[in-house]
């Protein structure tokens, strides 16, 4: 009992009041129960065990039966034959093709501008974007358009975020990027023929296709098994470090197409710091041309960005500063025949129309499956994150499952298309949002403007300098390096989460995007598991004129009755907290040599689950309680946990008797087992 147990004399005062309080749970003889009147008209009843209240109000037999049923019997039960039926099957089309809900709504009127703009606006973005994403991929920069096409128009007609952008992400572009070369290695001596030139092209394309063919099913696969819950383990802290931490590797790895330096490529850990030392190795052979070109795109790009953000409020529609820039950069190539006499890398002859459909080489899924397994996760993690914002600033919802198969089957599809793994991209769904859109239809409206460019417009691209490219590439990651803005508030707000961001981030910078990304996730799960090791269990009183029971240590004005602990154990009772649990429960009840008490309530309200090793445990506290002359009961315990302990065998130890539906009523029941003043019959006030 400790030092919150009161004296007897205590106990009189106290049970008096116990007994007069609005709310207060009290055991009294039968007369006085039957003349008593409830303060407030509130009104008495008995304690309800869990049997008891199963019998008064239903429980749940009807789903237990159903679930006892074979496989088969349940898929043919009549809930599974209404869903079949044609209803069924409408809301089945409904839930699978979100356009058939919000197309017969649409406000053509009010909202049709406004997508209009936002998509052309958005799709103008996307054409210079998906080219230099396609740098980052290791593929010829057309394979951006064709990702910029495509994974838009099915996610248009799959999607449940009325205002994400998808297309190419400069994240995803890195991590398929670091695996195309991986499997598609350049010669060494870098020296390549045409030929030789377009057969290393065509090799890393099908990888990168492949890549967005496994991450597709893998997504699918986890549709069909509907986990959309999944992307709860990318946490913030984590996805956030991610995207900054590749900020920072798109920046280094563009180096050497800023300053003119044909260096290969550094694949694995550390290889930001192996491309950095290459770049200062090499820098004395920078191209002047390059640099200059380089130089003056990044001038002009970044106070453009600045400008879209600052004046948000008052520009109709953000500034197109990518599309000027590639425009400017083409004609003064052209003009000046830098690519030939200065030998400035040029994007080439863009070809017309679409490829054929192909599909990728399944003998190379089983080697591609450790990289489309976290491009899946940070497809989906990035995607689900980006919509829910977004959902909750304009009050509607979404479809974590059928986000699932909208990006598995964008991915999927578009991969025979020979496009590279994309997903919702945070500057263009924000650039969406701020030019007016309203929903998906936008994305309609961006395939029209990526299409002429594909049909008719690939010409004009001929002469824009990679060098350009480039810089876009650095200049759409200012959003992701301005998130560590975030780290105080993070800092003030939780120093775990705080803790988890750092990690993450000095794994991607210092390793690689793809361990950074495994160190995130586990690490963020340890801190998950090290904090359900320090709940403490708490010894709980009544305060004084009402029903509710706090923790004594913060509260001293509270009610205890001497015999009676009350305790609350709030954390998952499972195989790394049992021998936690044994402790302080020992503790608190004597059993390892103190003053035991006599009756003991544990309220379960806050064990969210438990495992075989935590119901056995309890169980095997509920043998030690029955030995030590203890009555044990148990309070609002979920039909999870209890259904757990039961097949544990804690019915061989307890009664159902000695399991109630709140900690008042077993309060209740456990003031009159102290027998205090003589026969009682026990009451709750509600």
């Amino acid at each position: 009992m400790g030092e919150h147990e009161v004296d007897w004399a205590e106990l009189a005062v106290a049970k008096g009041k116990m007994s007069g309080l609005l709310g207060a749970r009290s055991c009294l003889s039968p007369v006085e129960a039957s003349d008593l009147k409830s303060p407030l008209g509130a009104k008495i009843r008995e304690p309800l065990t869990e049997a008891r209240f199963q019998q008064l109000f239903g429980g749940p037999e009807q789903e237990t039966e159903l679930l006892a049923k074979p496989r088969w019997s349940r898929l043919c039960s009549p809930q599974r034959r209404r869903a079949c039926s044609g209803p069924g099957a409408w809301r089945l089309l409904l839930a699978r093709l979100p356009p058939l809900r919000w197309l017969p709504r649409y406000r053509w009127r009010a909202w049709l501008l406004g997508d209009a703009v936002a998509g052309v606006t958005v799709g103008i973005v996307h054409v210079p974007q998906g080219m230099a994403f396609a740098l980052l991929t290791s593929v010829p920069p057309v394979f951006g358009l064709y990702t910029s096409f495509f994974p838009v128009l099915i996610y248009t007609l799959l999607g449940t975020g009325r205002h994400l952008s998808t297309g190419t992400f400069a994240v995803l572009s890195l991590m398929t990027g670091s695996a195309v070369e991986r499997l598609v290695p350049a010669p060494l001596g870098g020296n390549m023929s045409g030929i030789e030139r377009e057969q290393l092209e065509a090799q890393r394309v099908g990888a990168a296709a492949a890549v967005a063919f496994g991450s597709g099913v893998l997504m699918l696969g986890m549709f069909a098994l509907q986990l959309g819950v999944l992307a709860t383990f990318l946490s913030e802290p984590v996805v956030k470090a991610l995207t900054s931490g590749a900020a920072l590797h798109v920046l280094v790895s563009q180096l050497p197409s800023l300053l003119g330096l044909p260096l290969p490529r550094q694949i694995g850990c550390f290889a930001l710091f192996k491309t950095l030392a290459a770049v200062l190795t090499a820098l004395p052979r920078s191209s002047p041309a390059e640099l200059t070109i380089s130089a003056l795109s990044l001038a002009l790009l970044v106070p453009v960005k600045e400008l879209n953000v600052r004046f948000r409020d008052r520009l109709p529609t953000p500034i197109p500063g990518e599309i000027v820039m590639v425009l400017l950069a083409s004609v003064l190539c052209f003009t000046s025949s830098l690519d030939t006499r200065y030998d400035v890398q040029i994007v080439g002859l863009l070809p017309g129309g679409f490829p054929q459909p192909l599909l990728p080489n399944l003998a190379e899924l089983p080697r591609i499956l450790a990289d489309s397994l976290p491009i899946a996760l940070v497809t989906f993690a990035v995607s689900a994150s980006l919509a829910s914002i977004y959902a909750d600033k304009y009050s509607y919802t979404i479809d974590s499952n059928q986000e699932l198969l909208a990006h598995g089957v964008s991915n999927l599809i578009s991969s025979l298309f020979s496009c590279f793994p994309n997903s919702a991209t945070l500057a263009t769904t924000s650039l969406l949002v701020d030019a007016g859109g309203n929903t998906q239809l936008a994305g309609f409206f961006s395939c029209i403007v990526v299409l002429s460019v594909l049909l008719w417009l690939g010409p004009f691209f001929y002469y824009l300098p990679k060098a350009v490219l480039a810089c876009i590439n650095i200049s759409s990651m200012r959003q992701m390096f301005f998130q560590m803005q975030d780290l105080p508030q993070l800092w003030r707000i939780s120093r775990v989460d705080f803790a988890v961001w750092m990690v993450t981030w000095v794994a991607v910078v210092t390793l690689s995007v793809d361990l950074g990304l495994a160190v995130g996730v586990v690490f963020s799960m340890m801190t998950v598991v090290c904090r359900t090791q320090r709940v403490q269990c708490l010894a709980l009183g009544l305060a004084e004129g009402t029903e509710l029971y706090r923790p004594l240590r913060k509260n001293h004005k509270l009610l205890q009755v001497p015999g009676l602990c009350i305790l609350s154990y709030p954390t998952p009772l499972y195989f790394g907290t049992r021998g936690q649990f044994r402790r302080i429960l020992e503790g608190h009840l004597g059993l390892g040599g103190g003053k035991p008490v006599r009756v003991v309530v544990l309220d379960c309200s806050g064990v969210t689950f438990a495992d075989a090793a935590g119901a056995r445990e309890v169980v095997q506290l509920a043998s030690r309680c029955q030995d030590a002359g203890i009555h044990l009961l148990l309070a609002q315990c979920n039909a999870s946990v209890l259904e757990t302990l039961t097949q544990a065998g804690l019915l061989d130890r307890l009664t159902p008797e000695q399991l109630f539906v709140s900690i008042q009523d077993a309060a209740a029941h456990a003031l009159e087992r102290l027998e205090l003043t003589g026969p009682k019959t026990c009451i709750v006030w509600v």
